[in-house]
This record gives C-alpha cells, structure tokens and sequence, in this order.
C-alpha cells in the first residue's frame, strides 16, 4: 500500500514520489534484457547464473572473473580452481544453450551463430519481459489512482485537484511506458541484426 501526504495544490511532491515507485520497474527490465543474449556475447549472460559454491547458492559474478574476449567467447576464470567443475554444472544447466569447455583453469564458452528460429524465440521471451514491465507500471498507476480516488472521496483534496492529479498520472504512466517500448526496440533490433 501507498502512503501519500496530499497537500492541495502541490503535484510536483505527487510526481517524484510517483517516478520513484517506476523507476525500479523500468531498471529491472532493463537488467533483465541485458541477459538476452544478441548477436555479440556479453557477460551479462553469465553474471546471475546461480553456483553451488561453499555450500550455498551464489552468483557466478561473485565466484569468479567474467570475459568477453571475442564476439562469440565467454570466460570464465574461477578465483577457487576447486569450484571448477561446479561452475562448469551451472553453466551446463542454464539457459544459455552452449557448452562449456574446461581445461582445468579456464572455462570457455563458444557462442553458436544465432539460427533464426532461436531469434524469433528471443523476440518473443522479449515481448514477454516488455508486457511484465507494462504491467508492473499500471499496477502502480492503479495503486496511486486509488489512493487519490480515497482522497477526494474523503474531502481531503478537492474534486479539481484530483482530476489534476489523475491527468498527471497518467501522463507519467504514457511516459514510461514509451520507454519500455523504446527499450523493447533497440534490443529487437540488436536481436535480428544478424
């Protein structure tokens, strides 16, 4: 639940209260793209794949140095060589869809070329992860529409007031939603270059 101190008259302290509850559904979508893999390999692919480690679950980035040296390479080099194989398990298990090769130091992952049926699927766990950030944000706009719907029930800001709060939330919401899909665009279009 929302708690908003209204004052009649000032929507400037409704609008940063308003951006700070989209601005974390937007990083999380953009934090979640990076780990769909495009044409060039990144180390995103890699950074939050969960490792068994010292008996307990961690992420890969705190195990070990993430590479990129080549477009279609990932490296992984352990900073505890006894982890290795558990590293290499991970990897192995996720979705990443290639192979790790380990000599025992060093382990490498040679990214196929991306088939097109692989893009459409991208395109469409894409679509999906954009539909989640949408909804994310409504579901905000609807928690913040009701609690200034409450308000002007209850007479504490006017009828005016609210109806400007309502046109101004909405404007914020359009906002944001434009930018997950220009976000959604850019990251299309690094999909399907080939």
């Amino acid at each position: 639940m929302i708690e908003i101190a209204f004052r009649e008259g000032d929507s400037k302290s409704f609008e940063t209260l308003l951006k700070s509850y989209m601005e974390p559904p937007l990083k999380h979508y953009e934090k979640e793209l990076a780990s769909i893999r495009t044409g060039r390999a990144s180390i995103a692919l890699l950074e939050n794949i969960k490792v068994d480690a010292y008996g307990q679950m961690m992420t890969l980035k705190e195990v070990a140095t993430l590479g990129a040296p080549d477009p279609r390479l990932l490296t992984i080099q352990p900073w505890d060589k006894s982890i290795i194989a558990e590293i290499e398990k991970a990897v192995a298990a996720s979705e990443l869809g290639a192979a790790p090769i380990n000599d025992g130091a060093l382990i490498r992952i040679q990214l196929p070329q991306m088939s097109t049926s692989r893009r459409d699927e991208l395109i469409k766990l894409l679509g999906k992860k954009t539909e989640e950030c949408k909804v994310s944000l409504r579901n905000i706009r609807k928690d913040f529409h009701n609690e200034v719907r409450d308000a002007d029930k209850k007479h504490i800001i006017s009828e005016d007031f609210a109806k400007r709060l309502a046109d101004l939330l909405q404007k914020i919401t359009d906002q944001y939603i434009e930018k997950a899909e220009q976000i959604n665009s850019k990251k299309a279009a690094e999909i399907g270059h080939i």
